[in-house]
């Protein structure tokens, strides 16, 4: 939820003007680690190796 919630401020972010490029790049990143964070998360669920 936390990074469908980033997308959806990042989209509203890139059509204000003047845009924050700052905070874009902070919300960017917050979301790329919660990806990584969601895909490590996956992966201990469901390892790809036989047990």
């Amino acid at each position: 939820m936390e990074h469908a919630d980033l997308d959806a401020m990042i989209d509203r972010a890139s059509d204000e003007q003047p845009m924050d490029e700052l905070m874009m790049r902070r919300l960017k990143k917050r979301r790329l680690a919660l990806r990584d964070q969601i895909a490590r998360f996956e992966l201990a669920l469901d390892p790809k190796e036989p047990a």
